[in-house]
């Protein structure tokens, strides 16, 4: 079986899809592995893959002519599909459901597709989860970005001149991208806080260092400045029977040495733990919501991470918050590229507005490529060896792995989103009838 690598050519991409480490690992195991001259930019040279036991394709035309499988990392263009053949399988970053005409093209091509955002968030599929090793770069370059962009220093610092204040940050969604954003941050030397409307992602960001706004625990600080301790002094008979040296005299009654509301608090307890396994309550999520508003006037740096493959990034940061922000503070939209999470980012700029200047970046993970390409290979190594099968004889020195494709497995029916002629999913086949309805009412 023969694994092409062509050049990427989408803007601003840098980053390659097999690296030298891991084609010398596809060649041990029994792959032909075909690079296109340039592939790797100037960090994995064609030498490199020479030496890894790779040949060097002159142009993409020879890749895509001789390989059966194609590993990318953005999505194809019409003229890169153009030159795919029928039966050639196609690994890449597609999110079918946004470009579902993309999709379609490679499906009347007769080309397989696997698209990297579709992996299944499993213990077996960690290994291949490209989503996940992208996003955790996408969070530490975020964030370097807002420290970089921000006029002022990120840690406390004391200089003869006196002392800085460490700057505030608030990092919505506690994913991949977020958490890596909220280490980042909290080693910069940051006052990092995080919100996601996730029970469970509370502990994952308090673990790094942040503070989870959390309107539940605002309320319990509240009252717990109200219900300040008072000791117990007894009076009457036991104030007297005490002061003669029977201190038992002065002991409170058996109902009121009980801190009044203890058992209530082990029932609360109870309850919250149930609401955390089924989510928690709109009332709550209302009341979050107030908090982070108030909360986002103190910030310098706003990031924001929520982002759900195939769908338009949810809108967490609207106009007044915008407008509620300090001067000089900055936003770091990392859902840039499927709408944004800020209303007013404008993909693949720098917005400024009220003194607050909104970043929308694209393709994070590319500012990255070297460490970027290098997970990324393993990824899809891991990936090629799930969907392939040595069919070698016992007797032969040599492997000859080929295609093996299950539609039982899990990894392979989820990731696999078009084969033999037709778009395997629902949601893709719905966007697709979308976007055609849409063109015929224009």
């Amino acid at each position: 079986m023969k694994v092409g690598v062509p050049k990427e050519i989408a803007e601003d991409e840098t980053r390659v899809g097999l690296v030298p480490e891991t084609v010398g690992k596809l060649v041990k195991d029994g792959f032909e592995v075909l690079v296109e001259t340039g592939a790797g930019r100037n960090y994995n040279i064609d030498e490199n893959y020479e030496e890894a036991g790779a040949k060097i394709a002159s142009d993409a035309g020879e890749v895509y002519g001789e390989a059966d499988l194609i590993v990318k990392v953005a999505k194809p263009t019409e003229d890169e599909i153009g030159q795919m053949h029928e039966g050639q399988v196609l690994v890449c970053f597609l999110n079918g459901p946004i470009f579902p005409e993309t999709v379609e093209a490679l499906a009347n091509a007769g080309v397989t597709v696997f698209s990297n955002e579709m992996v299944p968030r499993t213990s077996v599929a960690q290994a291949m989860d490209a989503l996940s090793s992208m996003g955790s770069i996408a969070g530490y370059k975020c964030a370097l970005i807002g420290a970089d962009t921000l006029g002022k220093y990120v840690p406390m610092l004391t200089t003869a001149a006196g002392t800085t204040k460490a700057a505030n940050v608030m990092v919505f969604g506690v994913a991949v991208a977020g958490l890596q954003a909220i280490s980042t941050m909290h080693q910069l030397g940051a006052n990092v806080f995080a919100y996601d409307i996730r029970p469970e992602t509370k502990e994952q960001a308090e673990s790094l260092g942040a503070t989870f706004i959390d309107s539940e625990d605002e309320q319990e600080d509240e009252q717990e400045e109200e219900d300040e301790f008072e000791e117990y002094e007894p009076e009457g008979f036991s104030k007297l029977m005490a002061s003669l040296g029977f201190y038992s005299f002065a002991e409170p009654s058996r109902d009121e040495y009980i801190v009044e509301g203890e058992e209530e608090e082990e029932e609360e307890e109870d309850s919250e733990e149930e609401e955390e396994d089924e989510g928690w309550s709109d009332e709550k999520l209302e009341e979050d919501q107030k908090l982070v508003r108030e909360r986002i006037q103190e910030m310098d740096i706003v990031i924001t991470t929520a982002l759900v493959p195939g769908t338009e990034a949810p809108k967490l940061v609207d106009k007044d918050m915008v407008e509620s922000l300090k001067p000089g503070s900055v936003i770091v939209d990392l859902a840039a590229e499927s709408g944004g999470n800020c209303e007013l980012m404008e993909a693949g700029e720098t917005v400024e507005h009220e003194n607050v200047k909104i970043l929308g970046p694209l393709n994070v993970p590319g500012r990255v490529p070297i460490h970027a390409s290098q997970l990324y290979s393993r990824n899809m190594y891991n990936l090629i060896d799930h969907i392939t099968e040595d069919k070698s004889d016992e007797d032969s020195d040599e492997k000859d792995s080929q295609l093996e494709l299950d539609f039982e497995d899990e990894i392979i029916d989820t990731m696999c989103i078009a084969h033999d002629g037709e778009i395997r999913h629902d949601d893709i086949r719905e966007a697709l009838q979308s976007a055609s309805e849409e063109s015929e009412a224009r």
